[in-house]
């Protein structure tokens, strides 16, 4: 699992905590999915390219550092995935948003796919996938061939729990993609969800069944 990055930081294990709880609400779910994406965020946008730039300070000139964040995008899978949008806007606000909805067959446990609705990726410098759940990996997988088809270069997939089995999956088919997750739980069970797990992330974002 080289590509795989686990943010261990005391304010995620806490926070994530609180969401695997099975009595926590909605309103809390969505504001701790929001919060801890942030922090997952702040790692996962480490290696973005900069360009130098000259600004003048009150006091003299001197060279900086800039974003294009223009050139970012962000694709969430639908619908959990939505969940984690806005974070990442608030660090990069002029990034541009696509859309890939697949939602997972309950008896094959294989994605199928809805809805795609994606920004021109041919001159992106890096694009983030967003879903809450790295369990079995082929929604992820299948998600990360539609980008790299669409001309996607540097894919960064991000999530809130990941199974070893997602992980493996998603290196056995993309090795150079990078996985920020804030932890790595212990395994699936029959029915493709991870465990410990904290349950379905859309139907808790959502309060469906």
């Amino acid at each position: 699992m080289k590509n795989l990055f686990i943010v261990d930081h005391p304010l995620i294990k806490h926070k994530l905590t609180i969401m695997r709880n099975k009595n926590t609400g909605p309103k809390e779910f969505r504001e701790l999915l929001r919060e801890i994406t942030f922090l997952l965020a702040y790692e996962a946008t480490r290696n973005i390219e900069t360009i130098e730039v000259e600004i003048e300070t009150p006091l003299e000139k001197t060279k900086g550092y800039a974003i294009e964040d223009k050139k970012i995008v962000v694709v969430p899978i639908l619908r959990a995935g939505l969940g984690m949008v806005d974070s990442i806007l608030e660090l990069l606000p002029n990034a541009s948003v696509g859309h890939i909805g697949i939602y997972r067959d309950p008896l094959t446990l294989k994605p199928v796919q809805y809805y795609c609705k994606l920004p021109d990726l041919s001159n992106s410098t890096v694009t983030f996938l967003l879903d809450p759940m790295l369990a079995t990996g082929f929604s992820a997988v299948h998600a990360i061939r539609i980008l790299k088809e669409k001309g996607a270069k540097q894919i960064v997939f991000v999530s809130l729990i990941a199974a070893p089995e997602g992980v493996l999956e998603v290196e056995k088919n993309f090795p150079d993609v990078k996985i920020y997750t804030a932890s790595l739980d212990r395994q699936l069970n029959d029915h493709g969800y991870i465990l410990p797990g904290l349950g379905d992330a859309g139907d808790r974002l959502y309060r469906t069944k």
